[in-house]
């Protein structure tokens, strides 16, 4: 088995954990949203009170990288595991 088998392998073990991994920082979208619509309204009730908490919500957008790249390395884990099965199903019925 290669490094790359091997990978996939390892990960498709570990699918659970990156799905709690997106969802915790889909939830840290929740007060980043509420910040932004408080810089469009240009209400200051969040936005514009300190600028280090402005910097950790703006930088939430950044986090987001993350979950983007997790969310596709586990549909390509999830296609390849379908794929396989459909191989060795195809094998079986020959």
């Amino acid at each position: 088995m290669n490094a790359w088998n091997k990978f996939w392998n390892w990960y498709e073990n570990k699918i659970l954990g990156s799905v709690i991994l997106i969802a915790i920082i889909q939830f840290i979208q929740v007060p980043h949203m509420i910040w932004n619509a408080d810089i469009m309204l240009e209400a200051g009730i969040v936005s514009r009170v300190h600028p280090v908490i402005d910097w950790f919500l703006y930088g939430v957008d950044l986090i987001e990288i993350i979950s983007i790249i997790n969310v596709g390395m586990i549909m390509f884990a999830l296609i390849k595991k379908r794929r396989a099965k459909k191989n060795q199903l195809g094998i079986i019925e020959k």
